[in-house]
């Protein structure tokens, strides 16, 4: 079975706050998350064309650990952690199955 993703998509307007921002996201948030989904692989990003967004990547083992993991607790748990550290914070999220990966 193909690997899918889980990405989370963050628009961090103030610029004043990114860095806070970043530095909660490394040290708290990306950890608690790794160990919550039960994965081994995960990214961050800032966008060069945009500032203001941050995207997370999380890869799971395939569709089955990714739905488990949208229905389970632990989501619910770190949704609720964002919400209470960055209300202001807009975000969204997709779901992706790998199609193909290619490497040289």
């Amino acid at each position: 079975m193909p690997a899918a993703f889980f990405v989370v998509r963050a628009v961090v307007a103030d610029a004043a706050r990114r860095a806070a921002f970043d530095t909660w996201y490394e040290t708290e948030h990306l950890p608690d998350a790794v160990k919550a989904f039960g994965v081994s692989k995960a990214w961050r990003f800032w966008s060069l064309d945009d500032p203001s967004l941050h995207q997370a990547m999380y890869e799971f083992d395939d569709e089955a650990a990714l739905a488990a993991m949208l229905k389970g607790e632990a989501l619910k748990r770190l949704v609720a952690d964002f919400n209470r550290d960055w209300p202001e914070v807009k975000r969204s999220r997709e779901t992706l199955v790998l199609a193909q990966a290619f490497e040289t």
